[in-house]
């Protein structure tokens, strides 16, 4: 028979207080008002609540391991995470453990029981792009398991995450191909459920609306696996409309790629015809022809950020484990690497 216990948390929901107030009133803390301490221990002793010592015992006991579930290894800006992750880890005397969802939800869903059952001392996660269910995550962080999330996030109040300015990235990207002189820019848009799709699309946006540029809905095409493949279908279809773009903003490099095998196809000129701009700046854009313009995001910066932060939560919840460490959120900054991808004739990289 299954007995549901009492939790620290239970009694703070009840009183309308932190968990961190509770633990301190548990313990006679001298920070403690004596009508909150009062008021604590009359509801724990009417709530039979009873320290859990064997989750106490295991949290405490450290395996110095932290698990990483990523979507995909051969994705270039994830590999450059997990070196950012390990240079950390290492240095702070932490093992990793790597699993990838492989962008399915199953997948996460059992990487992540995996690393739970492993007993690592935190996770770092990327959701894939089909999750859209939260009840996995959830269920780890109730049982108190420190949690970081990087680039396409869990958007949690409770949950700490490492992120770069999407939004701002891809302004700048529109802005680029707008002082260009393109003035039909397309997107290509990412899976709809990520954060970073959106704030892609917002930016793209608002750079269109700031310089007066009509923001055409036929010129955003949906690229849900942001595949080579599917950048190449989509461009096709924007090519065969009767006032095709001049310029397209993709949402990462893969999608680009196929972009640019489109309209060459199809035997048009990039730039010249078509400006393309990606995002990700992926190992292979400086070798593409013409050379792929992109959107640079810190991979490695994050990764240390994450595990800075991770750890962080790790020995904060070591010294007292029923407190909950602060929610953080960190945002770091992309930078435009401007190549012959949007440079139109006459002009100059900046």
């Amino acid at each position: 028979m299954k007995y549901n216990q009492v939790t620290i948390k239970d009694i703070a929901r009840e009183l309308g207080i932190s968990p961190s107030t509770v633990s301190r009133a548990l313990k006679d803390h001298p920070d403690i008002s004596p009508e909150t301490k009062k008021a604590v221990n009359e509801l724990a002793t009417k709530l039979n609540y009873q320290p859990n010592i064997v989750a106490l015992s295991l949290r405490q006991s450290k395996t110095n391991t932290l698990g990483i579930i990523i979507p995909e290894l051969v994705h270039f800006f994830f590999s450059t995470v997990i070196s950012g992750i390990e240079d950390v880890a290492y240095s702070a005397g932490y093992n990793v453990i790597i699993t990838q969802s492989n962008e399915s939800l199953q997948r996460e869903k059992s990487d992540i029981k995996a690393l739970f059952n492993s007993r690592v001392d935190g996770m770092l996660i990327s959701i894939s792009r089909e999750t859209n269910n939260f009840e996995h995550i959830e269920s780890i962080l109730a049982k108190g398991v420190p949690m970081v999330f990087f680039d396409r996030v869990y958007e949690n109040i409770n949950s700490s995450k490492v992120i770069v300015d999407d939004l701002s990235g891809a302004k700048e990207a529109t802005q680029h191909l707008i002082d260009q002189g393109c003035v039909r820019i397309a997107h290509l848009e990412g899976p709809p459920n990520l954060d970073i799709t959106k704030q892609r699309l917002e930016g793209y946006v608002q750079a269109l609306t700031e310089n007066k540029v009509p923001v055409n809905k036929d010129y955003i095409v949906s690229c849900p696996l942001g595949t080579i493949e599917e950048g190449k279908m989509a461009t096709e279809k924007l090519l065969a409309m009767k006032n095709p773009p001049d310029a397209i903003f993709a949402t990462n490099d893969p999608a680009a790629m196929g972009a640019m095998q489109a309209i060459k196809e199809a035997g048009l000129k990039i730039p010249k015809d078509i400006a393309i701009v990606g995002f990700s700046n992926w190992f292979f854009s400086a070798l593409l022809d013409p050379p792929l313009t992109s959107v640079d995001q810190p991979g490695f910066e994050m990764g240390q950020e994450a595990a800075k932060l991770l750890i962080r939560h790790i020995e904060m919840k070591s010294k007292d484990s029923d407190v909950e460490p602060p929610a953080e959120t960190k945002i770091l900054k992309t930078r435009l690497i401007v190549r012959e991808s949007s440079l139109k004739k006459g002009k100059t990289k900046k």
